[in-house]
C-alpha cells in the first residue's frame, strides 16, 4: 500500500490563494450590506419611537418636529398585498403550465420570452403603463390599486421564474408514483408536487415581495402624494413608505430628514417581519415535518 502523496508546495500556495479570493469576494459582498444597515439604523432610530408609528403627517409642516408614517404604512402593506393577491396566482398557474403541461411548444416558448422580457423592464416603464392605460385612457383616479397594478407587473416575472424552477427540481418518480396509483394529473399537481415544492415558492415570492415593495418610481406616477390617512387604496390617493421617504429626504431640513431615515429603517424592518413570517410557514407546512 503507498501512502499518502505529499501535496507540493505550489498547490499549498495556488491554493490559500483561491481561498483567500473567496474570503475577499465575501467581504466585498457583506461589507456594504453591513454598511447600509448600519447607516440606516443609526440614523433611523432617532425618530423610531411610538408617535412615528401610530401617527400620519396631516397637520405636520415640513420643519415641525413629530408627525408619524403610519398612513404610508398602511399605504405600503395594502400595496403590496394587493399587488401579491393579482401576481401569485397568475405566475403560480403560469409555472404550473409551463413545467407541466408546455412540453417546449410554441406557446410556452413564447410565454418563457416574454417573462423574460418583463423580468428586466425598468419599474418606471410599468408605472408608465398603468399611468397611461388606467388613469389616462380609462379615466380613474390615483389610487393605492393603480399602484398595486403596476407592482404587480414587477411581481409576475420573479413569481413565474421561482416557482418554474421549484416546480422542476420536484423528482420525476414521485410523479409517476402517483400516476400509478391512477391519480389524475390535475391531483397530482395539487397533492403531491405543489406540497414538495411548497418552501421554494414561498421564497420565491418573498423575493418578489421584497423588491417591489421598496419601489418609488411607480408609485409617483399612480398611488400620488397624501399627508392624510387612506384605509381605502380603491379610492383616492394613498401613501407608501417608499413615497414618504422620498418626500420626506428631498425636504431640506433635519427633521424631514430624520423621519427620512426612520421611514426606510421601518421599511427595512417591516420587509425581514414579512420574510419571517413566510419562513415560519413554510417550515410549519413543509412535508418532511408531517412525516
Amino acid at each position: 500500500m503507498t501512502g499518502i502523496q505529499h501535496i507540493s508546495t505550489g498547490r499549498r500556495i495556488k491554493d490559500k490563494f483561491v481561498q483567500g479570493l473567496v474570503y475577499l469576494a465575501f467581504a466585498l459582498a457583506v461589507v456594504p450590506l453591513v454598511s447600509v444597515l448600519w447607516l440606516v439604523i443609526s440614523n433611523g432610530l432617532a425618530r423610531f419611537d411610538l408617535e412615528f408609528l401610530t401617527h400620519s403627517m396631516r397637520g405636520i409642516g415640513a420643519r415641525d418636529a413629530g408627525g408619524g408614517a403610519y398612513h404610508a404604512i398602511i399605504g405600503t402593506l395594502e400595496q403590496v398585498l394587493l399587488a401579491s393577491l393579482i401576481s401569485v396566482p397568475i405566475g403560480l398557474f403560469t409555472a404550473i403550465y409551463l413545467v407541466e403541461y408546455g412540453n417546449g411548444g410554441r406557446l410556452s416558448r413564447s410565454i418563457s420570452f416574454f417573462v423574460d422580457v418583463m423580468t428586466g423592464v425598468p419599474s418606471v416603464v410599468a408605472g408608465l403603463f398603468v399611468f397611461a392605460f388606467w388613469i389616462l385612457v380609462l379615466g380613474f383616479q390615483f389610487s393605492g390599486w393603480a399602484g398595486a397594478l403596476a407592482l404587480s407587473i414587477l411581481m409576475m416575472p420573479t413569481v413565474v421564474r421561482s416557482a418554474e424552477e421549484m416546480l422542476r427540481l420536484v423528482p420525476n418518480d414521485l410523479r409517476e408514483a402517483s400516476y400509478a396509483l391512477g391519480v389524475a394529473k390535475w391531483r397530482t399537481i395539487l397533492k403531491v408536487v405543489l406540497p414538495t415544492a411548497f418552501t421554494g415558492i414561498v421564497t420565491g415570492v418573498m423575493l418578489a415581495v421584497a423588491r417591489v415593495a421598496g419601489e418609488t418610481a411607480p408609485l409617483l406616477m399612480t398611488v400620488f402624494f397624501t399627508n392624510s390617512i387612506n384605509n381605502d387604496p380603491f379610492t383616492g390617493p394613498q401613501m407608501g413608505l417608499p413615497l414618504f421617504v422620498f418626500d420626506q429626504a428631498a425636504r431640506p431640513n433635519d427633521t424631514a430628514i430624520d423621519r427620512a431615515w426612520t421611514g426606510a429603517l421601518t421599511l427595512i424592518l417591516i420587509v425581514m417581519l414579512l420574510n419571517l413570517v413566510a419562513r415560519l410557514i413554510a417550515w410549519w407546512r413543509a412535508p418532511a415535518r408531517g412525516r
